[in-house]
């Protein structure tokens, strides 16, 4: 089975002075964890979409997906963890519970704050991972990257290989729940998104080509460029 799982398990602490989680803010008309489902609705090879919730704000998904989704059969809300790899956990476990695990059974998982994905970065991603079991959505670096450590510039990698993470990343699910189960808890504090559980395994990980247009809406100026895409979709 083909399945989605939308991260909406953030507290969005970056956002400044909001009123709720920046996943829950209003964007245009509606939500933005909403725009994003939408997306994922509009593709039929989903089985089921499970999102990932704070335990404080499952009732209120919900709701959300009562009255703007019409209560789509192939959603679930089901409870995060603390941080980002147990949300995702969660999400996995819930699936689980439900329908069991099978070999061929893979995953896309999606930051709920990047409404803007496109129909052609959800069918690569369900493409590459049938086919090679992992794939992480990236984009060129446009500008150069330095490293540096206590204030002091080490290094200048070559840019045309670097690049710049974005979502879905995708993954056969019993692979990925084998290699994060075998991660030392050192190697689980180094974690920073779920591709890295396989990088560290070292498992291959295939990129697809994101887009600019598929940012993640973290800050007040992100918001407000976010606002100003949706008002221009909508005129």
């Amino acid at each position: 089975m083909i399945y989605a799982e939308i991260l909406a398990g953030g507290k969005g602490t970056r956002m400044g002075n909001v009123p709720m989680p920046k996943q829950f803010l209003t964007l245009g008309t509606k939500p933005i964890v909403i725009h994003t489902l939408e997306k994922f609705l509009l593709n039929s090879r989903f089985n089921v979409i499970v999102v990932v919730v704070p335990m404080a704000w499952v009732s209120y998904m919900k709701n959300l997906v009562k009255e703007f989704l019409d209560s789509d059969e192939r959603i679930r809300v089901v409870e995060g963890g603390a941080d980002r790899n147990a949300t995702l956990m969660n999400g996995i476990k819930a699936i689980d519970n439900e329908f069991g695990l099978n070999d061929d059974d893979v995953i896309i998982t999606h930051d709920s704050v990047r409404p803007f994905i496109t129909h052609r970065i959800i069918e690569d991603n369900i493409d590459g991972v049938l086919e090679y079991g992992a794939v992480d959505t990236v984009i060129p670096a446009i500008d150069t990257i330095v490293e540096a450590h206590d204030n002091i510039l080490t290094d200048i990698p070559q840019r045309s290989a670097m690049y710049q993470g974005q979502t879905p990343q995708s993954f056969n699910i019993k692979k990925l729940v084998t290699a994060f189960a075998s991660l030392t808890d050192d190697e689980k504090e180094t974690l920073t998104d779920a591709a890295k559980i396989m990088v560290l395994k070292g498992d291959g990980v295939h990129i697809v080509t994101g887009d600019q247009s598929n940012f993640k809406v973290t800050t007040s100026f992100d918001l407000n460029m976010a606002q100003a895409l949706v008002g221009k979709r909508e005129d």
